[in-house]
């Protein structure tokens, strides 16, 4: 539809942009630096990723005025990737004396250990006070571990999964594979979300003229699923009026570049975040009015 000369229309419509992880990948396959950039690629991405038509300006000859600025991150389960070791065990009986018990002790390998696997059973061994696990040869195979070639467990022989087992486990999957604590702890609530927003730097950019510069906590989401029962992680209440407002509105032109950039100054936060596992969303929103040609 040809567009009237000489008239525009003035309407309010945000622009967002979005990084996103796929279940079973990591952060650091797209923060392979220490800044994550907003707005300035947006090829290939569906209309939830983001609303922008070209990478870091507005279509056509449209100006737009920024009134608020938000940053969301979505607070989805993790799956963790297929990765499998095969891993040494010890053997004890039902009540955890070792086989036998005095001497070396008997151990089996377990096949196809999954990460998944380690998660289960770290969140089960971590928990305050709690024993480690026994599992016997139909427990096993209930989760689809299996012993490797010629390790046996008798009636009445159980494979004891204890911290130090996983202590090896997560050495044989690597650091860069195991997931960082906040994934890791099923009760660590709200991890993920303050871990990146209390040690992230959001930067806007109009041109190359930095808009503002802070860290990102002061960009509540205002924005997603909200309960007291304590089972839900938000950034800042979901509403709209929650987030933050410029003072004055910031206008960008016609053809005019800009930018969104979150920071991650601290390297070994930087290696911790790296290893999140998706499905992970962050979205940048600039909520404000387009002025645009009327059609």
């Amino acid at each position: 539809m040809a567009a009237v000369k000489g008239m525009k229309e003035y309407v309010h419509l945000p622009q967002y942009d979005s990084i996103t992880i796929k279940p079973k990948e990591q952060l650091g396959k797209i923060l392979s630096s220490n800044v994550l950039r907003f707005f300035v690629d947006v090829t290939g991405k569906t209309k939830l990723q983001t609303n922008m038509q070209a990478s870091s300006l507005l279509p056509h000859w449209n100006t737009f005025e920024a009134r608020a600025m938000r940053v969301v991150i979505s607070d989805l389960p993790p799956q963790f990737s297929d990765n499998a070791i095969r891993l040494k065990v010890g053997v004890v009986k039902q009540d955890g004396t070792p086989i036998p018990p005095t001497g070396d002790q008997k151990t089996v390998d377990i096949e196809n250990f999954r990460l998944t696997n380690f998660v289960e059973f770290k969140r089960q061994v971590e928990a305050p006070l709690a024993p480690s696990q026994r599992l016997s040869l139909d427990q096993l195979q209930s989760l689809d571990l299996l012993l490797a070639a010629g390790s046996t467990l008798d009636q009445g022989e159980f494979v004891e999964i204890s911290r130090e087992t996983l202590r090896r486990a997560a050495e044989l999957f690597g650091r860069t594979v195991v997931p960082p604590n906040e994934q890791l702890l099923s009760n660590d609530f709200g991890g993920v979300i303050g871990k990146f927003i209390y040690n992230t730097v959001t930067t806007f950019f109009v041109g190359e003229k930095i808009m503002i510069q802070v860290p990102t906590w002061f960009f509540p989401a205002g924005a997603g699923p909200f309960s007291e029962d304590g089972k839900v992680t938000t950034h800042g209440y979901p509403s709209p009026q929650a987030t933050f407002q410029f003072a004055e509105a910031v206008k960008i032109d016609a053809q005019q570049n800009f930018r969104v950039e979150i920071e991650v100054p601290e390297s070994d936060v930087l290696s911790e975040l790296q290893r999140l596992y998706g499905p992970l969303f962050i979205w940048v929103v600039l909520d404000g009015y387009m002025t645009r040609d009327v059609q």
